[in-house]
């Protein structure tokens, strides 16, 4: 990174010695032989201009493929069924109030696991990434936690809670409290010293310390453990409600796979999808908002 401030910084020098000499020395040969580059123009190496609803041309082209693939009889309906075959079975779903009373209770459980994991995961964090006492008794237990994967710590909750709504967002929130304290806790130790120096220099209180220096230095890392967070509390409930469940999306998708209903089963896949889907855009809307001040790739 310094190098190329420096080229950046010479690079800059030499077109202002240019400019200064007029257009002849601005068209002569650059020392290491190669052509000179025209005044006013300039390679893009970045990803582009953004372009609104991108991220949906992908998915988008996904259906537009499969539809055309059943649609051309290349796509046997026993294995998958044909996008038209899966919105009228959707539409059955919604007649009845099956589809909603199963949404319903799925994202009641995903949010419970998602609040309660996104707390203690931040919590933690700031626990073990503000104090070094913090940092010797929880850092250690939760790098092993995150070598155990949650679903591997089934058999011991179901023994401890049982099969109810208690384990399965308990599994929900292990999974995204781990992310969430990952990404947080490396955030945080991230923060270049020089500015806690300027911050104790500034004779700041602990309280001004942490909204001007450890917030806007952590919030980065923040966002990158909520969307793995998003993410791994979807997958825990795609998990957890195949296990001895009685409602919720998954029971729903179990449930048609004992009378092989796959238009069912990808009515539930692609509920699965549009809420993951539209849950990592939400965050991703409110990252854009929270970090204007940073310019990246991703613009």
């Amino acid at each position: 990174m310094t190098d190329l401030l420096a080229k950046a910084h010479t690079a800059g020098a030499r077109t202002e010695q240019g400019r200064r000499a007029g257009p002849d020395a601005t068209n002569k040969t650059r020392p290491d032989g190669s052509a000179p580059v025209a005044r006013g123009t300039r390679r893009r190496l970045g990803p582009g201009r953004a372009l609104p609803f991108g991220r949906l041309i992908g998915p988008v082209l996904l259906v537009a493929v499969w539809w055309a693939a059943s649609a051309s009889g290349h796509l046997d309906p026993r294995i998958l069924s044909s996008p038209a075959t899966v919105l009228s079975t959707a539409a059955d779903l919604l007649s009845t109030g099956r589809l909603q009373d199963n949404v319903l209770i799925s994202l009641q459980r995903a949010g419970l696991g998602l609040f309660f994991g996104v707390t203690a995961g931040v919590v933690l964090a700031v626990a073990a990434g503000l104090s070094r006492s913090g940092e010797y008794l929880l850092d250690g237990p939760l790098q092993i936690k995150r070598a155990i994967p949650s679903l591997a710590m089934l058999p011991l909750l179901i023994l401890w809670l049982g099969i109810g709504e208690q384990m399965k967002v308990t599994v929900i929130a292990l999974g995204v409290a781990v992310n969430m304290y990952i990404n947080t806790y490396a955030s945080l130790t991230g923060i270049d010293s020089r500015y806690v120096e300027l911050a104790e220099g500034l004779d700041l209180g602990r309280a001004q310390f942490i909204r001007k220096v450890v917030v806007p230095g952590s919030l980065p890392g923040f966002f990158v453990g909520l969307r793995l967070g998003v993410t791994s509390s979807w997958l825990g409930l795609i998990v957890v409600e195949q296990i001895n469940a009685t409602s919720g999306i998954g029971y729903m998708m179990f449930q048609a796979q004992q009378y092989a209903q796959s238009d069912v089963i990808i009515v539930g896949l692609v509920a699965y999808g549009i809420f993951g889907f539209a849950s990592d855009a939400a965050v991703r809307a409110i990252e854009r908002k929270v970090l204007s001040w940073r310019r990246t790739l991703a613009g």
